[in-house]
C-alpha cells in the first residue's frame, strides 16, 4: 500500500504541476493557447455567471477541504498519508476546469502599453508574484504542502509529523507571503480586461476570507505560538515584520 501510495502523490503533484504552469500562461496570456482574454465567447452576464461559478466552486473546494473539521471526518474514508494529496487532485482539477471554461469578458479596464516602461514593469510585477509564491513554498515545506512527504513517509513505515520551522525570510515580512505573490500575479497586467478584473477581485476577496478562516484555525490550535508571531509579522502588507525573535510556524 506504501508504494500504490507513493505513486498516487506523485501524479497528484504531476497534475497540479501541469494546471499551475497553465494558469501562469492562463493568467498572463503567454504561452498557452487559451488564456483568461481568449477562448469561447458570451454575452456578459452569461459570461460573468459562469466565471463567477467557476470561481466559486474552486473557494468552496480549497477552503472547505482544509478545515480541521471536514479532514477529522475525510480522513475516515481517505487514509491520512493521501488527504493532503487528494486535497491537491481536487484542488488542480478545478483549477484546471478554470482554465478550461473560463469565458472572456474582453472590455478594457486599463491599458498601459502605451508605456513600455509601466508595462515592462507591470510584467516584471507579475512574475516576481511568481516567484514569491514559489520561493515561499520553500520556505516551509514544498514537499509536505502538496502531499509528496507524506506519501513517502507512508512508503518508508514512518509516522508523519507535522514540520516544523522557525520564523525565517519571507515569513518573517509577511504572515501570508504565498497569498501575497497570487495577490502581485494576479493584478499586475499592463491591460486589464473586465474579465481579468473579476478574477482579481473575486481571487483577492477569497484570499482575503480563506486568510481568515486559516488564522481562526490556527490561533485555536496553537493559541500562544500563533499570537505571538501574529502580533510581530503583519499579514500581507509588509512593514515592521522583521523581528528577530525566533518563533514556531505553523502550516495547513
Amino acid at each position: 500500500m506504501g508504494l500504490i501510495a507513493a505513486v498516487y502523490g506523485v501524479v497528484c503533484y504531476v497534475i497540479f504541476l501541469g494546471s499551475f504552469l497553465y494558469a501562469i500562461g492562463f493568467m498572463g496570456n503567454v504561452f498557452v493557447p487559451k488564456t483568461i482574454d481568449s477562448g469561447l465567447s458570451a454575452a456578459p452576464a452569461e459570461a460573468l455567471l459562469i466565471d463567477l461559478l467557476l470561481l466559486g466552486a474552486f473557494a468552496i473546494q480549497h477552503s472547505v477541504m482544509a478545515r480541521p473539521g471536514f479532514k477529522a471526518v475525510w480522513t475516515k474514508i481517505v487514509p491520512h498519508s493521501i488527504e493532503r494529496s487528494t486535497y491537491v487532485l481536487f484542488s488542480s482539477l478545478l483549477l484546471a476546469l478554470i482554465c478550461w471554461q473560463w469565458r472572456p469578458m474582453p472590455s478594457t479596464v486599463w491599458d498601459a502599453t502605451a508605456s513600455p516602461l509601466l508595462a515592462d514593469l507591470l510584467i516584471g510585477l507579475f512574475w516576481f508574484g511568481w516567484l514569491i509564491l514559489l520561493l515561499a513554498t520553500f520556505m516551509i515545506n514544498h514537499f509536505d504542502l502538496f502531499g509528496l512527504r507524506q506519501v513517502y513517509l507512508r512508503m518508508r513505515n514512518v509516522e508523519y509529523s507535522p514540520p516544523r520551522f522557525t520564523q525565517r525570510a519571507l515569513y518573517r515580512i509577511v504572515r501570508h507571503p504565498i497569498m501575497l505573490g497570487f495577490l502581485i500575479a494576479f493584478w499586475a497586467t499592463p491591460r486589464m480586461s473586465l474579465g481579468h478584473l473579476v478574477f482579481a477581485a473575486a481571487t483577492t476577496g477569497y484570499i482575503l476570507v480563506g486568510i481568515a478562516l486559516e488564522e481562526r484555525d490556527l490561533a485555536r490550535a496553537h493559541p500562544e505560538q500563533y499570537q505571538a508571531y501574529r502580533s510581530q509579522v503583519p499579514m500581507l502588507i509588509p512593514g515592521g515584520g522583521f523581528k528577530r525573535q525566533r518563533t514556531r510556524a505553523i502550516t495547513r
